[in-house]
């Protein structure tokens, strides 16, 4: 047996000892992902204890997340925190239609949610983070903001930047402060369904410009510019949702004197950047025409509801101040206290580092698991673009039938016929083993033959 716990130095009831030693041994590194854990008769026997604790142990930890059990295996280590969604719809039993990072269990976040509150509690009490808080951020907590996020744009200074609950919150109310109903924001052909559903609400027409797999086209960016006279232009350059092109070095130079001869605003999305750090961003070319978003969305957590907002001076800074006092007063204190304690102390750095390393190993899954089929992905990102069969429309609607499912292209397409393509979102799945299956039912759909299709 490869793990016997010590419980002996741990106090309250034994089956909680077991569990609270499961846990410190995947923090310390002697219990890792996947790793096969004893049966409940071999542990009882080991610690010397009836088996009907071992039992209660083994259920509480399934309940926390930390194991798994597998159908005629045994019992192993999750290979992540994140548990079983009891809110999908029915028919869904994989669902990789969420763009979302993983959490493996390197990332500890279980644990260092509870130890960064306790560190809130002892230093200022969670109390003081319930009452109303300056729209955008304390003065504190946008200079540690800016000061981390100076090592991808040097620019980036608390009196230029301003914390928003989530980039969506970002969209809108940026709509809303550059555009006015029937004006124009050029993006890619494909782009982010938010942007789509803000300026809808808004009034304002997006117009897509064309794009290859690199990303947007400069020529084409610039014809549009002279075409629309846009009031601004949404970009997501790296890891774009959702074809995960990542803009080169060129293409972001150009796309800058275009922006700058077209006497327009960027609106640059930067909701992956933080996946993919070799890319710098757009707005160190041109700080004074860019709003930059970055978010901890998909680098961390979705529901932290913390994202940045870089200005271009400090009177934009006060206007999105004044736009976000407006529509949402402020982001959730709590969690913007518990998000600036990890920047500080590198945990934020750290937890980053894991959701990375795991979006690469599931990457490396997908990219043997569809040999042979056509898609387009990059190391970090959470998702791919798969082009589908071109005499298989239905493919969508067989893997939902199938309990999977995807973001068929309509979702993403401005304008135009959509492309025959899905969003294959990798960190959407619990685990790599679920993530296997959910690749399984897809490889099989794709080989489905055209004319055993489901009639419905």
């Amino acid at each position: 047996m490869d793990w016997t716990p010590t419980i002996s130095e741990l106090s309250g009831p034994r089956y909680q000892r077991i569990v609270e030693a499961m846990e410190a041994d995947i923090a310390a590194g002697r219990l890792v992902r996947g790793q096969q854990l004893p049966t409940q008769r071999a542990l009882a026997k080991a610690l010397g204890i009836d088996l009907t604790t071992v039992t209660r142990a083994y259920t509480e930890a399934r309940r926390r997340g930390i194991m798994e059990a597998r159908v005629g295996q045994g019992s192993f280590v999750s290979e992540t925190s994140a548990r079983r969604a009891i809110d999908l719809p029915h028919p869904v039993a994989i669902d990789l239609s969420m763009n979302v990072p993983p959490h493996p269990l390197e990332a500890q976040l279980d644990e260092r949610i509870i130890a960064g509150m306790e560190a809130i509690r002892a230093q200022s009490g969670l109390t003081a983070h319930l009452n109303y808080q300056p729209p955008g951020g304390s003065a504190h907590e946008r200079e540690v903001a800016a000061r981390w996020m100076r090592a991808r744009v040097s620019h980036a200074h608390a009196d230029r930047l301003v914390i928003f609950p989530g980039t969506q919150t970002i969209l809108f109310n940026l709509l809303a402060h550059l555009a006015r109903p029937g004006d124009v924001v050029l993006t890619e052909a494909l782009t982010f369904p938010g942007i789509k559903a803000a300026a809808a609400r808004l009034g304002v027409k997006l117009v897509g410009v064309a794009m290859d797999d690199g990303g947007i086209l400069p020529d084409a960016l610039a014809e549009a510019c002279r075409a629309h006279k846009p009031k601004a232009v949404y970009l997501i350059p790296t890891l774009h949702n959702p074809t995960t092109a990542t803009l080169s070095a060129a293409r972001r130079d150009a796309i800058a004197r275009i922006i700058g001869d077209a006497d327009t605003m960027l609106i640059e999305d930067d909701a992956y950047g933080l996946l993919d750090r070799s890319a710098s961003p757009i707005a160190s070319l041109i700080p004074e025409r860019t709003y930059l978003a970055t978010t901890l969305s998909k680098c961390i957590a979705p529901a932290l509801r913390v994202a940045y907002l870089l200005t271009p001076d400090s009177g934009a800074q006060f206007q999105m101040r004044s736009y976000l006092q407006a529509t949402v007063q402020m982001p959730a204190p709590l969690m913007v206290a518990l998000v600036t304690h990890w920047i500080e102390t590198g945990i934020a750095d750290r937890i980053i580092t894991a959701i990375r390393s795991e979006a690469v190993g599931r990457q490396q899954l997908a990219q043997r698991a569809l040999k042979g089929f056509q898609f387009l992905a990059k190391p970090a990102a959470h998702h791919l673009w798969l082009r589908l069969p071109e005499d298989r429309p239905d493919v969508a609607a067989h893997l939902l039938r199938n309990g999977l499912a995807v973001v068929a292209g309509d979702a993403f397409t401005v304008a135009g016929t959509p492309p025959h393509a899905a969003r294959v979102s990798l960190g959407a799945a619990r685990n790599r083993s679920e993530l296997t299956e959910a690749l399984r039912i897809l490889v099989g759909a794709l080989h489905k033959p055209a004319d055993t299709r489901q009639i419905v």
